[in-house]
């Protein structure tokens, strides 16, 4: 089997309301789609979704890394996965959402032609993978309403953010575990916003609400201070934006930097790699949560296929769709 064609597609898919975390706003949600087209017939699809105050690519970057990747991979066995990717990564080793567009869409391929759904492909199988929804910054009643609303939805966990001044932070998780009630989970979800002594006075401020984990308290480069807050700190740390590939979540770990980390396939360059980050985390004796940024359900799909197929993830943010106005995939 070969790769015959790659069509590309850009989408803009607009917020139910703009939502603000501690590093950006987002009013419009922006993907690459794939169709990889092969000379048998099979078509495996895949998603690129771009936030580029994390990962750095535009949608233009992104549309004319992903045009000279298609031109290299014409051709070439689709099944093969591990050379592809190889491939890619040496080709352009820092486009990492890019190329998770194509890696999604190679195991597509590959689970048609086995007539496997992935999670059975990756050697995993069907089990539950239940997502919290995350309520983006606002004042903390608007906040606090938004996580009542989504707990009257069913949501089970609702995750917050925060990042910004000490003390509206402080009001916003009050107001919103008074919302939500004693004994509904709450995650929050700092998106870099502290230094070392906002994010201790406001986890310790906050433990007393029964707080699961904290994500990403301070800016993604500085594995000392992440490691002095996981030091410190009386709720469980994650790394995020500190770790894209598994080099990353080997230099976090072996400095004993955080409690968990957070995997997103346009964040690791898609399964494949994803795989590998969790590797490095199960061998570090600690668990993975899969997270998202801002994809359709096509890019939603795959992370919760690999998370089924993995016991390594213990935590679930899948969330994106329901913050979607409009979502291209059915």
């Amino acid at each position: 089997m070969r790769i015959s064609k790659i069509e590309i597609f850009r989408a803009d898919m607009p917020m139910k309301v703009p939502f603000k975390i501690a590093i950006g706003i987002t009013t419009v949600s922006r993907s690459l789609f794939l169709r990889v087209h092969t000379d048998s017939g099979l078509i495996g699809i895949g998603e690129a979704n771009l936030f580029t105050p994390v990962v750095g690519e535009t949608p233009e970057t992104a549309l004319a890394a992903a045009l000279l990747l298609a031109g290299e991979l014409i051709g070439t066995d689709p099944t093969d996965i591990e050379a592809r990717v190889a491939q890619m990564r040496k080709r352009l080793p820092n486009n990492f959402t890019t190329r998770s567009a194509f890696d999604m869409a190679l195991w597509d391929i590959l689970g048609k032609q086995a007539s496997l759904p992935l999670f059975a492909l990756l050697g995993g199988r069907r089990r539950p993978v239940v997502t919290d929804n995350t309520a983006g910054i606002e004042a903390p009643a608007v906040m606090a309403e938004r996580a009542a609303g989504f707990k009257a939805r069913g949501f089970q966990v609702v995750k917050v953010k925060l990042g910004t001044d000490v003390a509206t932070d402080m009001a916003r998780m009050r107001a919103i575990r008074a919302a939500v009630g004693p004994d509904f989970p709450l995650r929050v979800d700092a998106n870099q916003g502290w230094d070392v002594p906002n994010a201790i006075a406001v986890l310790n401020a906050i433990h007393e609400l029964d707080i699961e984990y904290c994500e990403q308290p301070v800016q993604h480069w500085n594995i000392a201070a992440l490691k002095s807050i996981h030091d410190r700190s009386p709720v469980p740390i994650v790394a995020d934006e500190a770790v894209f590939d598994h080099h990353d979540a080997f230099k976090v770990l072996s400095e004993d930097a955080a409690d968990y980390v957070n995997l997103k396939l346009s964040k690791s360059g898609g399964i494949r790699c994803g795989q590998r980050v969790a590797s490095v985390v199960d061998a570090a004796g600690k668990s993975c949560m899969i997270g998202c940024m801002m994809e359709s359900r096509l890019g939603l799909t795959a992370a919760a296929h690999l998370a089924a197929s993995m016991n390594h993830f213990r935590f679930f943010d899948l969330d994106s769709a329901h913050l979607l106005a409009s979502d291209p995939i059915v």
